[in-house]
C-alpha cells in the first residue's frame, strides 16, 4: 500500500512538472515569436535634405518658389511583406490602433518617429502603408475610431464627421522671385466617395527595403523612410500654384494630381537591424 500511495505521489509530482515546463516553453516560444519595428519618416526636398518650416525654399521645375509652414500627413494601414510573399498587416483599418501622423513640427532633428509593437517574428522585404484613411476604414462609422479622431481633430486634419479626415495638409507661401503669397493645399476625401460621387484621395504605396528588416524578440529594426516632398510641384504631374489653386481644399482636380505626385514621394533610405 506504501509503494501505491508512493508511485501515485510520484506519478502526480511528474505530471505536474511535466505541464509547467510544457507552459514555460510555450510561453518563451510566445515572447520569442514577437518583436518590434521602428519607422523613421524623414521630409526633405531632393536637392536640399531636411526640410525646416518657414525657412527652407525649394524652386519647382517650373521655376517657382515655394515653402513650407505647415507640413502634415497620415499613414495607416501598415503591412510587411516577408521572403515569401506572405504579408502582415498591422490593425488593417484600425485607425485607433494602426494610423499615425507625420507632423513636420514634431521633427527630431529631422525625423518623425513611431514604434510598431507585437509584430511576428520574420524577415520581411518590402514595406507598404496608405497615405490617408480607408474608405473602409472611415465607413466603420466615429465609434470605430473614436480615438484617432480626436488626434486628427487636434492636429486640424479633420473637416467635419460628415466630411472625414485632412489626409495632407500643405501650407506656405510661393511666389516667382520671392515666397510672398501664401497658399494652403489641404487634400482629402469627402464622406462616401461613392454616395457623394467625388475622387476616392486615399492611396497605398508599396516599398522594397534594400536591407532585409529582421524582427524578431531580441532585434528591433529601423526603417528609415525618405519623403521627397520636391514632388509636389515637380513630380509625375508639373503644376504651378496660383490663385485658382493655392487656396484649395478637398479632392478637385488640382488636389487629386498633388496626391498622385506625393505618394511618389516615398522610399527608404536604409534599414538598421539592432
Amino acid at each position: 500500500m506504501k509503494i501505491y500511495k508512493f508511485l501515485s505521489l510520484f506519478f502526480i509530482a511528474f505530471i505536474f512538472l511535466t505541464f509547467t515546463s510544457c507552459r514555460n516553453n510555450d510561453e518563451v516560444d510566445s515572447s520569442e515569436s514577437n518583436g518590434k519595428l521602428q519607422l523613421k519618416f524623414e521630409n526633405g526636398f531632393n536637392n536640399l535634405g531636411n526640410i525646416v518650416l518657414n525657412q527652407t525654399v525649394q524652386t519647382s521645375s517650373g521655376g517657382q518658389k515655394h515653402q513650407f509652414s505647415t507640413l502634415k500627413y497620415i499613414i495607416s494601414n501598415i503591412s510587411l511583406i516577408d521572403e515569401n510573399g506572405n504579408e502582415f498587416k498591422y490593425h488593417e483599418n484600425n485607425p485607433d490602433k494602426g494610423a499615425f501622423i507625420i507632423n513636420q513640427e514634431n521633427a527630431i532633428a529631422g525625423i518623425v518617429y513611431f514604434n510598431l509593437d507585437d509584430i511576428p517574428k520574420n524577415n520581411y522585404k518590402k514595406i507598404r502603408f496608405g497615405l490617408g484613411i480607408s474608405q473602409k476604414a472611415y465607413l466603420l462609422g466615429q465609434n470605430g475610431q473614436a480615438e484617432f479622431w480626436d488626434k486628427a481633430k487636434k492636429e486640424s486634419l479633420t473637416w467635419s464627421w460628415a466630411a472625414g479626415y485632412i489626409f495632407i495638409k500643405l501650407e506656405g507661401k510661393y511666389g516667382t522671385n520671392s515666397t510672398s503669397t501664401e497658399f494652403m493645399n489641404h487634400t482629402g476625401n469627402m464622406g462616401n466617395v461613392t454616395a457623394n460621387n467625388t475622387p476616392d484621395l486615399y492611396r497605398e504605396v508599396t516599398l522594397d527595403l534594400p536591407t532585409t528588416a529582421r524582427v524578431s524578440a531580441s532585434t528591433q529594426p529601423s526603417v528609415h523612410i525618405l519623403a521627397d516632398l520636391n514632388q509636389y510641384l515637380s513630380g509625375e504631374t508639373a503644376l504651378s500654384l496660383s490663385t485658382v489653386n493655392d487656396m484649395a481644399m478637398g479632392s478637385n482636380q488640382h488636389l487629386v494630381n498633388v496626391t498622385n505626385n506625393l505618394m511618389k514621394m516615398f522610399k527608404v533610405d536604409h534599414v538598421h537591424n539592432d
